[in-house]
């Protein structure tokens, strides 16, 4: 079939890999002038099979209220009268529940373990490199509440079968040897062993030239206006240069998804959430990460990516705004500077992207009421760590296969 990606993230391109593995003459669309120009470009580094949790959780309205008025907050709520955010802002506040949580947090584990494996298949036929480590991801409690707290991950990680470590202090810093110099900081942590890191960037763009011997054609830099549908279904895309035919088109395109379907009565709850990432260059090995810290305290992720330090995280409703606040990147430098000051960063790069959240978590993907019209999206923050699944996922679907794992509650038809 003639299958068209719209989209060249990590999500796009792993999903037009993947179509032309199974035969499918793809052709991918992105308005950038190359791949992971956008949300895949500097993200947070994590590949976090483990540690993966929806947003919307037990708790977090409490939190959300007192976050608004801390200096360094992981939460920044710009209200303004939108109704697709105050939409979405309700059913993420009617999925903070146990019983949704639970069940988010499965489906979610779920996708993330058959991404794990997926992606090690992937780098072991293409033999990919991109600054990658396998060393796992420690959670980190600055707290004895934030260690309490963290039993109901615990408890859906075993019942998942995912490994994981509770960990005292002396744990934590065996696992990280430059937190003995912070020791009196932390309480303990918890560690998901396999986890791994990498620069999503490099893996996008490898990957990409990797597609194109497999026959994928990129189309960068163009604009897509606008998909051509006929009694229920669709026919291509049309851009700004021409229109594409297609049998069936993927739409891969974050948090811009939703304005493409909305015409043709798909209502997609995929929303932009911010965030904010700091590269800095490391100048002592011996004060910074091994691989990926997470910072429970500040929702901070602090990765190791070769001879950089990658700090990302925050989560900024504000919108399809891109502006960086200078407020956000002292938030990053003191996460990391109280836990790693590893790194010059005076030097450090800065960055923000729009990551495609969903209320409940789970990203988006299957079939749509459109015949031929397929989603991929709304990754949220995870969209490295679920990218090579969701990409087998979907290449199943549109080849109309049985996906190896079971993917009806993925589909936008969960939300009708």
């Amino acid at each position: 079939m003639k299958v068209i990606v719209l989209g060249a993230g990590i999500v796009g391109v792993t999903s037009a890999y993947q179509l032309a593995k199974a035969g499918h003459e793809v052709t991918v669309i992105d308005r950038q002038q190359g791949p992971a120009l956008e949300t895949s470009f500097a993200n947070a580094g994590e590949v976090s099979f483990g540690y993966c949790s929806p947003w919307a959780a037990p708790g977090i309205p409490m939190k959300a209220m007192k976050w608004l008025f801390m200096e360094h907050a992981p939460l920044i709520l710009r209200p303004k009268i939108d109704a697709a955010m105050l939409c979405w802002l309700a059913r993420m506040l009617a999925n903070c529940t146990s019983k949704h949580y639970a069940i988010n947090k499965s489906r979610m584990l779920r996708l993330a373990d058959y991404s794990r494996v997926s992606l090690a298949a992937l780098r072991a036929e293409t033999g990919i490199a991109y600054d990658e480590r396998m060393q796992g991801t420690l959670q980190l409690f600055r707290t004895q509440q934030q260690l309490d707290a963290s039993a109901k991950d615990i408890k859906a990680l075993a019942a998942d079968g995912i490994p994981y470590e509770v960990l005292d202090r002396d744990g934590c810093i065996r696992v990280e040897p430059a937190l003995k110099h912070v020791r009196d900081k932390i309480v303990g942590g918890l560690l998901t062993p396999k986890d791994e890191t990498g620069d999503c960037f490099k893996f996008t763009n490898a990957l990409a030239k990797k597609a194109e011997e497999l026959g994928v054609r990129f189309a960068y830099g163009t604009e897509i206006k606008r998909l051509d549908v006929e009694a229920g279904q669709v026919r291509g895309v049309v851009t700004v240069k021409e229109r594409l035919a297609a049998d069936a088109v993927v739409v891969a395109l974050g948090s811009y998804s939703p304005l493409l379907v909305r015409p043709f009565g798909i209502r997609l709850p995929v929303y932009p959430v911010k965030g904010y990432s700091l590269t800095i260059p490391i100048t002592n090995a011996s004060r910074a990460p091994e691989s990926t810290v997470m910072d429970e305290t500040y929702k901070i992720a602090i990765t190791r990516l070769g001879d950089r330090i990658r700090v990302g995280g925050m989560a900024e409703i504000s919108g399809y705004t891109n502006d960086l606040g200078e407020a956000r990147r002292r938030t990053l430098e003191h996460s990391v500077t109280d836990l790693f000051p590893g790194g010059d960063a005076g030097k450090a790069s800065f960055w923000s992207g729009l990551r495609p959240m969903t209320p409940d978590g789970t990203p988006v993907i299957g079939p749509t009421k459109i015949a031929g019209l397929f989603l991929n999206t709304g990754h949220g923050t995870l969209g490295w760590t679920m990218s090579s699944g969701s990409a087998r996922v979907i290449a199943d679907l549109v080849s109309g296969r049985k996906p190896e794992i079971d993917a009806a509650d993925f589909a936008v038809a969960r939300y009708a």
